[in-house]
């Protein structure tokens, strides 16, 4: 069933959303070679709980993290521990904010110092593929459109989309109903209304689709080893179009603080 959720509910959603927002802002500012997983999981846990909030991830179905840290060919639930960056690599990093009861869900994959051509095209067009599937966001819309927008951004541009992942409605619980598919046909799925909130995350591989399980049975990995991306939005769709409730602050400095798509709200 689908838990639509009233303007008031949504305006405690962003609340979380904009200290997920930071965290992940946080995130950006500390990735760097010779840190590892785990001590990115200490702070982003330290800031999350200074702000009021709890880490949702932290012992969901037994998940011993604060975040999930996937490097490189790690495409998610990466468990946080001794791993270090360094200098080419990649790291997806993917947060829960609960704040009063209420849940935001969102990631970014960042570079670690200069990667190669291969992985910034892969971060440019996953992070595009989910402007274009947030843009799709709307009363009125099906869910195929949002689909189909993420999928032929990223096919596009010679990537994989991860099948057997989706995104998923979010509120109260991480997890409800709808799934969010990152490929389909426009014009099929649910119909989009107002009042849905949804957690948008392409998940693309720079090689195939097929993945494993690593031996924590957390951890998922592209099966042929090529590097993954990760990019996340909690999403509400109103009667004005889709509101981003967890902004990326730096993306909107980046960009002379224009809207991160013609015609989205951010909120922050």
């Amino acid at each position: 069933m689908i838990i639509k959720k009233s303007p008031e509910e949504i305006e405690k959603m962003a609340q979380a959303g904009l200290i997920l927002a930071a965290t992940l802002d946080l995130m950006a500012a500390q990735v760097r070679p010779g840190i590892s997983t785990g001590e990115l999981d200490k702070l982003a846990e330290r800031f999350i709980r200074s702000q009021g909030a709890t880490p949702t991830f932290k012992g969901y179905r037994g998940f011993p993290g604060s975040i999930c840290a996937s490097p490189n060919e790690m495409i998610v639930h990466g468990i946080p521990g001794k791993y270090k960056l360094k200098g080419g690599d990649i790291i997806s990093i993917d947060v829960g904010v609960t704040l009063d009861g209420w849940v935001a869900d969102a990631a970014r994959t960042f570079p670690v110092e200069q990667v190669g051509e291969r992985e910034q095209g892969l971060l440019s067009a996953t992070r595009e593929s989910l402007l274009a599937g947030v843009a799709q966001c709307r009363p009125g819309n099906r869910m195929g459109d949002v689909s189909s927008a993420i999928q032929g951004v990223a096919e596009g541009a010679g990537l994989s989309v991860v099948r057997s992942l989706v995104g998923h409605g979010v509120g109260r619980s991480m997890h409800e109903d709808p799934q969010v598919p990152n490929y389909g046909k426009p014009g099929k799925g649910p119909v989009l209304e107002e009042g849905m909130v949804l957690a948008i995350e392409p998940m693309t591989t720079a090689g195939r689709p097929a993945v494993r399980v690593g031996g924590d049975g957390w951890a998922i990995y592209s099966q042929d080893n090529s590097p993954a991306a990760h990019f996340e939005f909690t999403v509400a769709i109103t009667s004005a179009g889709p509101r981003i409730l967890t902004p990326w602050h730096l993306a909107v400095e980046e960009r002379t603080a224009e809207p991160l798509v013609e015609g989205v709200a951010s909120t922050g």
